[in-house]
């Protein structure tokens, strides 16, 4: 079962018809970095877990999968 947090990641960030690329200039990490957090091979800081929920205009909450939409 795929992780609810790369899951809702994608889902958000596709809804808001952003590229990988662009989430990661936007963080000032790496594309990779992107695809990674998404494919479950690596979790993002919780400095980055906030700038993303900040980004995407989701709570934190939502984005890791505590609280449904």
């Amino acid at each position: 079962m795929q992780n609810k947090f790369s899951e809702n990641l994608k889902l958000c960030r596709t809804e808001k018809k952003l590229s990988q690329s662009d989430v990661a200039k936007m963080l000032g990490v790496t594309q990779q970095c992107v695809s990674e957090w998404e494919l479950e091979k690596t979790e993002p800081t919780l400095t980055y877990l906030i700038k993303l929920s900040d980004l995407l205009e989701i709570s934190m909450d939502v984005l890791c999968g505590k609280k449904d939409w």
